[in-house]
């Protein structure tokens, strides 16, 4: 049996830790644009417009049909040359780390508005009737009363997608861009160490997503007091 050599790690670690910036980056503004454009697809299927209702249902169900990678290539080949035709940014720039933001935002964006769409429903009707009858409009009566207790209800869950965002992040490899899987697996395949270097990423997610579930779970046992 080949004993594990770990000497490839430390030398690599600046290297790595730029993957784990990417990494973050990635998940950081993906969150917040899919709890954005989530919130938003969440009052349109909430509306009284039955074709703003379905088209928000048909986007939800449309991303959650598919598989993500196939989302990140659709991103990787289309978004290039939509910036080059809408805003002449030459096909030579790296698109690459906004393909991935952009199709993580969007379909992650599908699984957040069914969190916020819950949580919505979970407020009591009365607290809209009243804030309606104290002369606010619904737009108002949502955002001013509605939303902000069911945001503090759907804390933990939100949280708890935004450690699978976390991990899915490692899927960006279809596009050669050095998140931190892909820039352990490079310098695994560089230095012949793959499996030291996939154990290491394996424990480096483990550790970090462990710590945040636990974070998350505290979260849900303080609310539930």
């Amino acid at each position: 049996m080949t004993e594990l050599d770990w000497s490839s790690i430390l030398p690599a670690l600046p290297f790595l830790w730029r993957g784990m910036t990417t990494t973050l980056e990635i998940t950081a503004v993906a969150m917040a644009a899919g709890i954005a454009w989530g919130t938003v697809l969440a009052l349109l299927r909430l509306s009284g417009s039955r074709p703003l209702s379905w088209l928000a249902a048909g986007y939800v169900s449309v991303f959650r049909s598919v598989p993500l990678v196939m989302v990140l290539l659709w991103f990787f080949l289309v978004v290039p040359g939509a910036l080059e035709r809408l805003l002449s940014i030459p096909r030579s720039a790296d698109t690459r780390l906004a393909s991935a933001m952009v199709a993580f935002a969007l379909f992650e964006a599908a699984y957040y508005s069914e969190i916020i769409r819950a949580g919505i429903e979970s407020v009591p009707r009365g607290q809209l009737d009243a804030a309606l009858a104290l002369g606010m409009t619904r737009l108002q009566a949502m955002g001013r009363v509605v939303l902000p207790q069911a945001f503090r209800r759907m804390v933990p869950l939100l949280l708890t997608q935004g450690v699978i965002l976390f991990q899915d992040t490692s899927l960006v490899y279809v596009s050669a861009l050095a998140d931190f899987f892909g820039a352990a697996y490079k310098v695994g395949d560089r230095d012949q160490r793959l499996v030291e270097l996939l154990l290491f990423a394996g424990a480096v997610y483990f550790v970090l997503c462990g710590a945040a579930s636990l974070g998350v779970r505290r979260l849900q046992g303080r609310e539930g007091r």
